[in-house]
């Protein structure tokens, strides 16, 4: 009996960091994997003079959502049976309030994923018609198909968010492996490990193909565990001499497992701990939701303008007994750390005030251009900064390494990437034995391969 074929369809994340979209094609059925925002093209648009509100319309027309039109052309919009979501980060799920109304299908994700993507609908007054369906790490969720069903596996992986699930899809012809994101760490600070007794079975099953996360492919390195991270925060934090002056963090505000860290060292430190931004409400609220928030008592949290301004004429009082978590990390125009750089709030630091920048900036011209812009302000008060206090949640190398040769899958397709950052990883895939464009296939948005 000759087997059917299926297709891959590179929507989005295949030329660029975000927007990440695949599409696994079958006969009767298909299925999304993500929705993202190109985060970039978002913070350009936020800092026009005419932005009130994001569209549809003005999303695609600065390509800050993948084109997923092409879907029409090849008649798989009608196909489409569910949209399955690998975790909370925007590039992966922001674009899901503004064109899941394409798609007659019910959305799945963990229940963090879940409960953030709701979190967004409500903050942009977004009513979806599409079932929402929460599936916790290592479970899994039934795909009904026009002749057939599927079962899709939430395997849980680890990240720099909470509930991160590697994706496998099991159909007649094998199994489809969606990894965006992952890291291998087996010592996390909140959640569980990797899933590899899950990762092994299905190796022994069959992996059709993996759609991988490829964006570190070129670092010949293993990623550190989030402990290290932990490690060096400890350093920094416990250590700084000037200790009548405010500590100021800003981090990823879904970073829940480095929010835990920052929050156990100020308490050691016996400051009080303030969380503000909207962003940092809307992580901190899911992460409430889904009941895995492990310092919900131990903080004070503020988004609105007139908390957010209280709490700042609070702390300015209190310097010395104060650690402030707050959104700004990448420069971005509007944000707490940006307007306070500017004198845009009720504060105004001090020489020898400490920031502790708990993140690396994102290496795209805008952000490079506004955390410059941002430190220059900030260091015209006489602020020490502390940069870089940090560890990646995307996988070197040597993950990727394992990864493949525990999966042991036919086919590897590298994503999340410009075409530089991926062509590290057919190199990779020659070491192990795979063949550039028979079985190690290099793709850009808006193409398909039929295995």
């Amino acid at each position: 009996m000759k087997k059917r074929k299926m297709r891959i369809h590179s929507i989005g994340g295949f030329n660029e960091v975000g927007k990440n979209m695949s599409i696994l094609e079958l006969k009767d059925d298909a299925v999304m994997f993500d929705s993202g925002f190109h985060l970039p093209s978002v913070i350009e648009l936020q800092e026009q003079e005419d932005f009130q509100a994001y569209t549809e319309k003005k999303l695609r027309r600065i390509g800050a959502i993948a084109d997923d039109t092409i879907l029409d052309k090849f008649g798989i919009r009608s196909k489409l049976r569910a949209m399955l979501l690998s975790h909370a980060h925007l590039d992966h799920i922001g674009a899901i309030p503004y064109m899941s109304h394409r798609y007659n299908a019910p959305i799945a994700g963990t229940p963090f994923t879940i409960a953030v993507l709701k979190r967004l609908i409500e903050d942009e007054n977004i009513k979806l018609s599409n079932p929402l369906k929460s599936v916790q790490p290592n479970g899994k969720f039934l795909i009904k198909g026009k002749k057939r069903n599927y079962e899709a596996e939430f395997i849980n992986m680890t990240h720099s968010t909470p509930q991160t699930a590697m994706i496998a899809v099991h159909t007649p012809e094998g199994v489809v492996v969606y990894a965006n994101d992952f890291k291998l760490d087996n010592n996390p600070i909140t959640g569980l490990p990797p899933n590899y007794q899950a990762i092994k079975r299905i190796a022994k099953r069959g992996v059709k193909a993996v759609i991988v996360d490829s964006l570190y492919s070129g670092s010949e390195t293993k990623t550190p565990s989030e402990k290290v991270a932990r490690a060096l925060l400890e350093e920094v934090l416990l250590t700084i001499q000037n200790q009548n002056s405010i500590i100021f963090v800003p981090t990823f505000s879904s970073h829940i497992a480095r929010l835990k860290s920052i929050v156990d060292f100020g308490k050691k430190m016996g400051r009080d701990i303030y969380f503000i931004g909207r962003s940092l409400n809307k992580y901190v609220s899911a992460a409430k939701d889904s009941g895995i928030l492990p310092f919900k008592r131990q903080i004070k949290l503020a988004s609105y303008s007139k908390q957010v301004q209280s709490i700042l004429k609070q702390v300015q009082k209190k310097r010395s007994n104060s650690l402030v978590v707050c959104t700004g990390h990448q420069g971005e125009p509007g944000s707490i750390l940006e307007r306070i750089s500017r004198k845009k709030l009720p504060f105004e630091f001090k020489k020898n005030d400490n920031i502790v920048f708990s993140s690396k900036t994102i290496p795209v011209p805008i952000n490079i251009a506004n955390k410059e812009k941002m430190d220059k302000n900030l260091k015209k008060f006489g602020v020490r900064i502390f940069d870089n206090v940090h560890v990646s949640g995307h996988g070197g190398r040597e993950d990727l390494r394992d990864l493949i040769s525990l999966l042991n899958p036919e086919h590897i397709i590298p994503s999340h990437g410009s075409t530089q950052q991926l062509t590290p990883m057919i190199e990779l895939a020659r070491e192990m034995g795979y063949r550039a464009g028979k079985e190690c296939h290099l793709m850009q948005n808006l193409q398909h391969i039929k295995l």
